[in-house]
Parts: C-alpha cells; structure tokens; sequence
C-alpha cells in the first residue's frame, strides 16, 4: 500500500506546482514533471506485492508445469465389453441405406466429441474396428454407464480422454446398428 501514498504524494506536489503557473517557467514545469513520470516508473515498475493476512501475495503470473501421463489403452479385439450385445458379425456387403441412417445418427449426436480422423474429445472413428470388436463399439453406444463402470478398456479410454464421459444418448439397438454400418464403410 505504499505504492499508493507515494501517487498520492507525487500528485500533491504536481499539483501544487504546476497551479504556481507565475513562480515556474514553462522549462521548469516540464522537467519537473519528465522527474515525476520518472520517480513514478521506478516505483511502480517492479513486481507489485502486497501484504495479506501477513502473507506477502506476488502478483506475478507464474507457469506451474504438469507433468503429461498417457495412459496406454489396449487393442483387445476379443472384449466384447459389458452390455446387451454378446457377439456381433458383420455381413460381407456394406448395406448403404444403414450407412446413410447412421451417417444422420453420428453427425446428429457423437460429432460433438468425435472427428473421423484425429483425436477430439473422444477418440477418432476411422479404423474404430482395427482397434474394438464390433460388439464393444455397440454396447457403448447402447449402455455406455455400464461399461465405464465395469470395462476395463472404457476405464482406460476415460483416463486418456481427461475423464470425459461418453453420455448415454439412448440409443435403439437399430440405431447403434446405423452408426457401426457407418464406422465401417468409412
């Protein structure tokens, strides 16, 4: 709070000077006021710390570096995971109605956290099955609570994800049904 009571000061006597306009020259005003502007700076320049409840208080902006743990998340194409669906095949020829339906689906409610390509808030779609087997990708998307309750796999997604919780959209098993034809002919 002296930084304060030096302004103060500082400005008393500017004031008190510059208003004698008849005792100072123009010259005079004006170096006087370049050694006010300069004695300000160099009180005020520096660090500004305060005292409160005894503690002095810097109010410096100072980086606190985290250090970044990724968590390795498994490739287990054989976890089906934990949900209504046991086993899950697809047919040979991708049925382009369903992709269309799932295309709408995904764009209408996982586009806010999933890109195709790169990592969002979630993980991306394209090559979902190279890494999950079919019957995971659709318990998921149908009980997604259950699976971060249980899965180990969902367990480790939520780790690397920053905890961000896959929400469940209630999803029909045809609906879920849309969305993997649609992952799939990506």
């Amino acid at each position: 709070m002296k930084i304060n009571y030096f302004i103060r000061f500082f400005h008393l006597v500017l004031v008190v000077f510059l208003s004698s306009v008849e005792i100072i020259t123009r010259t005079m005003q004006r170096v006087f006021i370049l050694a006010v502007l300069g004695g300000l700076t160099v009180c005020c320049g520096g660090k500004i710390q305060e005292r409160e409840n005894g503690f002095e208080v810097s109010r410096s902006k100072r980086e606190d570096k985290k250090e970044v743990t990724t968590v390795e998340v498994p490739v287990d194409l054989a976890n089906i995971g934990i949900g209504p669906i046991k086993e899950m095949t697809f047919p040979d020829e991708i049925d382009e109605e369903m992709v269309f339906r799932g295309e709408e689906k995904f764009n209408t409610i996982c586009v806010s956290c999933h890109m195709i390509d790169q990592r969002m808030i979630g993980p991306p779609m394209k090559g979902i099955f190279e890494r999950r087997n079919p019957a995971w990708v659709m318990n998921i998307l149908l009980d997604p609570d259950a699976m971060l309750r249980d899965d180990p796999i969902t367990k480790a997604l939520l780790k690397e994800y920053n905890n961000a919780i896959m929400p469940n959209q209630n999803l029909s098993v045809e609906e879920a049904r849309d969305i993997l034809e649609y992952l799939r002919a990506l």
